[in-house]
């Protein structure tokens, strides 16, 4: 192999690990963008070429601003508060019904706003409702957050912007989405469901508070409310319509968080702070390393690979590569791994089968680490403003029963669609 090529690959894979890690508490986009700019400086890369790849990522930034600026109004507004109320209160006292209730919102949430918005918008209002009912140990309903955005982000094409790099130009309509990933999705939402309540059993037998107060909505929640459901809207528009998702998430974003703020007096500035924008430059930077690795010549490698297999054994080569793009996930992140599998599959020779397995293994393969995808993290950036704490050993110990299991029968259950 070449030196130069040799150079790429060691940045890059380095570069990743320092994301997964971050050492010294160093936030993740420094690695990143640290990374992309040494191949750069190193003329591993040309100008044009890391510009490409920035490029590459336009939609997701445009769809991320627009669900920090709706999450970041509404936490502003108090709706956060107020949903919790009204969750803790149907509750009745009980943990188990509150758990359910937060799993069910998780999966409408990722379903309908994709698995990202149910990291920014979902975490601080079940953060506000388990403090509204006085709950002890957050985590086991925090938890929901995390693995109910992996586990439901195949129902639609638009519940993980993954799905999206994955298919690319040539994404299925939705009345042949609908019949190819609605049994797995099920079964891994179901699956995802019973695995994280026998698991959390000893702390969801405690009581909760039920005498909580519904504090009063005002009209800048109210519009906050509005904006996040016509921004539902919207993305079911665009996705029957094959448009990109971002520019009218980015728009109904700012309008709401325009609106919201005329209406209440208040200037952008508190708003433009509290959002976490460290998210868009480790985006990019992750699309510039993945820049760099096409070059290697790595992306017509797996291609031949999986093509060759396909031959060979399609139930072997849907089982291998379904759960070997779950494990790659977790070694380098699920934005990386889906634009490397769909760069592969725009060449490889499969069938549908071969695909949905690996579209399984992007969504769901992220539950076994804290970093296998960018929902994980902005759910760890969420806690942290919450002054909540996960460890990466304490989230795998986890996830690797929660992303095992769900995976395996998801991926099983394909075979049942084809008899």
């Amino acid at each position: 192999m070449p030196t130069s090529l040799l150079l790429i690959w060691l940045i890059s894979t380095i570069s990743i690990a320092l994301v997964i890690l971050r050492p010294f508490k160093v936030p993740e986009y420094v690695w990143a963008v640290s990374g992309a700019g040494l191949l750069l400086l190193l003329r591993l890369l040309t100008p044009a070429e890391g510009l490409a790849g920035v490029a590459k990522g336009l939609d997701v930034y445009l769809f991320l601003t627009g669900m920090m600026l709706l999450a970041e109004v509404a936490r502003e507004e108090k709706l956060f508060d107020w949903l919790a109320a009204h969750a803790t209160r149907l509750a009745k006292g009980s943990a188990q019904r509150l758990f359910l209730l937060i799993y069910l919102v998780g999966v409408v949430v990722t379903t309908f706003l994709s698995n990202d918005a149910t990291a920014v918008v979902l975490t601080p209002a079940v953060a506000a409702a388990v403090k509204a009912a006085k709950v002890k140990n957050p985590l086991p309903y925090l938890f929901i957050c995390a693995f109910i955005a992996n586990a439901a982000s195949f129902v639609l094409p638009i519940s993980n912007p993954a799905n999206l790099v994955i298919y690319g130009a040539h994404m299925p309509p939705l009345l042949e989405w609908l019949p190819r990933y609605l049994l797995p999705a099920a079964v891994a939402i179901g699956a995802t469901y019973f695995i994280l309540r026998h698991t959390q059993r000893e702390e969801l037998s405690q009581s909760i508070e039920k005498d909580i107060e519904i504090p009063t909505l005002e009209r800048g929640g109210k519009v906050a409310l509005g904006g996040i459901a016509g921004t539902a809207v919207a993305l079911l528009a665009a996705s029957a319509l094959d448009r990109p998702l971002g520019l009218p998430t980015a728009v109904t974003g700012v309008l709401t968080t325009a609106i919201v703020l005329l209406i209440v007096r208040k200037s952008p500035l508190a708003v433009i702070r509290s959002v976490s924008w460290a998210v868009l430059p480790l985006v990019a930077g992750l699309f510039v390393l993945v820049e760099g690795l096409n070059k290697t010549g790595v992306t017509q490698w797996l291609s031949a690979l999986l093509t060759r297999g396909a031959g060979q054994s399609e139930a072997g080569t849907t089982w291998a590569s379904g759960v070997g793009v779950a494990l790659l996930c977790n070694v380098m992140n699920n934005l990386p791994a889906g634009l490397i599998t769909g760069n592969v599959l725009q060449t490889a020779q499969v069938s549908e089968h071969i695909k949905s397995a690996m579209l399984i293994g992007i969504d769901l393969g992220p539950n076994l680490s804290v970093t296998g995808s960018l929902a994980t993290i902005l759910w760890l950036v969420a806690l942290r403003r919450e002054n909540i704490t996960v460890s990466a050993w304490q989230f795998l110990k986890l996830g690797a029963l929660v992303m095992t299991v769900p995976l395996l029968l998801a991926i099983g259950s394909l075979f049942l669609l084809s008899h």
